[in-house]
């Protein structure tokens, strides 16, 4: 099979800026005459090997970062946002889009952006009186959208925050336990902790310096609640540096990115980077053992897998995903080549829909998308009681995936002969994104095809693709 050359201009280009070298020093440094550099930051050439491994030897550069980053994220976004019919007449072939998100990734945002205002537009104007009504009804980009997208291209791994927490539950190299240390911080800021049988998880007030936690919520809930405050209260500087460095739009979207940061200090403390990526590796990723061993639920724990991604000690690149009884997606990220949807529903031939119709267990999947990838897919419901006989359940249920080259590294992976090649089952991302012709489950044409309609004729679809 031939290698794929590898291209990635933009990436090479600002390394070479963030270390502070003009191309012709950053050239000699690499080993490389600087016409050619200059050829392969413009895509003009691959990034040799020869330029790889000088990127590793003389400044410690993880290589995978070059084939791994914004491009795919950005091609499938790109892809989704011009799958909306105002492009129909318009759409570019997929190797354009490529050619942008690698060439011009800033422009290819940009252009994400713009297209995320012209939907948000579309949607005011549909709700035309709630508009008029208000004082303000300037567009501005949804606050959690703009939240979402931050940490999607952040790669879901916040380098600081992610230390700060290692640290904290991390003494001399060996691990403490975070909720003592957590109470220890509390006890000497002169705060007290009690129990409530509100509907609040967690409620702080600074007054009285006492801290409430939900009496009914499960324990590694709990925890999990009061590492957050103790973020809030132990790691505000940074957490605000942190936010200034992102430059949010608006104070809602900045303020609910806060929250976002909390969380992922209190995720990160209670799996500690390098306690935990030792741990997976032991137990070859069973979710039920590390949250037993850490305890945690088995959502924080997919969750923080996907977050395994420090430079120079990267774990298995995982996508992680969480959706409602809708289809909806509330969480996503992926450090694998499988992107998520901005908008709508996952594809309903993805095994994360069926856990709602087997509660309690973990169900396996061996799909392929569209471009060949192969993945081992695991999916779980993760119901959450309320409390009481009265208290609604929220039911929601995880996706957690890796390609299939990791599988001997998962124990979910045993006795699947991943080597044949119809055990795979075909998935997509988009309806209007998937180029599959004979889908029995399509809801839409896709975007890149023509459609032949043959009145006397009707297969699974009611027109061709072709």
């Amino acid at each position: 099979m031939a290698t794929q050359k590898l291209y990635a201009g933009a990436k090479l280009r600002e390394t070479r800026i963030r270390i502070g070298l003009t191309q012709k020093a950053f050239a000699e440094k690499l080993g490389v005459s600087l016409p050619y550099l200059n050829q392969m930051e413009n895509n003009n050439r691959p990034v040799s090997t020869g330029v790889v491994l000088a990127l590793a030897q003389e400044f410690g550069f993880d290589v995978a970062e070059l084939s791994t980053g914004d491009a795919e994220r950005l091609v499938t976004d790109m892809r989704e946002a011009l799958a909306d019919p105002v492009f129909a007449d318009a759409a570019p072939p997929l190797a354009d889009l490529r050619l942008a998100a690698s060439n011009a990734p800033v422009l290819a945002r940009a252009f994400i952006e713009l297209h995320r205002a012209y939907r948000q537009n579309q949607e005011r104007l549909a709700s035309l009186d709630e508009a008029l009504g208000r004082e303000d009804s300037s567009i501005r980009p949804s606050p959690w959208e703009e939240v979402r997208d931050f940490f999607h291209y952040c790669d879901n791994y916040i380098d600081a925050v992610d230390r700060a927490a290692e640290r904290f539950s991390v003494q001399g190299g060996e691990p403490r336990d975070p909720v003592s240390t957590a109470m220890q911080y509390l006890d000497r800021m002169g705060i007290t902790i009690d129990e409530a049988d509100d509907d609040s998880l967690r409620n702080y007030d600074p007054g009285s310096k006492r801290l409430s936690l939900i009496r009914s919520a499960v324990g590694a809930t709990r925890r999990f609640q009061l590492l957050h405050q103790v973020a809030l209260l132990t790691q505000n500087d940074l957490l605000e540096a942190t936010l200034d460095l992102a430059r949010f739009q608006t104070d809602e979207a900045r303020a609910i990115a806060k929250i976002g940061l909390a969380n992922y200090f209190a995720g990160a403390a209670l799996l500690p980077y390098r306690a935990f990526q030792e741990a997976t590796d032991a137990t070859r990723h069973d979710l039920e053992r590390l949250a037993e061993m850490f305890g945690a639920s088995i959502e924080q724990v997919a969750h923080r897998l996907s977050t395994l991604q420090r430079p120079g000690a990267k774990g298995i690149p995982f996508y992680f995903v969480r959706v409602d009884q809708a289809g909806t997606i509330t969480k996503r990220h992926s450090a694998t080549r499988l992107q998520f949807a901005r908008f709508g529903g996952a594809c309903p031939l993805w095994n994360v829909h069926q856990a709602f119709e087997t509660p309690g267990r973990f169900l396996r999947q061996l799909a392929e998308t569209p471009d060949g990838v192969r993945y081992v897919c695991l999916a779980k419901d993760v119901s959450k009681p309320g409390g009481s006989f009265h208290a609604p359940v929220r039911r929601y249920a995880i996706g957690l995936g890796c390609e299939v080259q990791h599988a001997n590294r998962l124990v979910y992976a045993d006795d699947m002969d991943v080597t044949k090649p119809k055990a795979f089952e075909p998935i997509g991302i988009s309806c209007r994104i998937c180029e599959r012709k004979t889908c029995h489950q399509r809801s839409v044409p896709p975007l890149e095809s023509r459609l032949k309609v043959e009145p006397d004729q009707r297969g699974i679809l009611p027109y061709r693709i072709t």
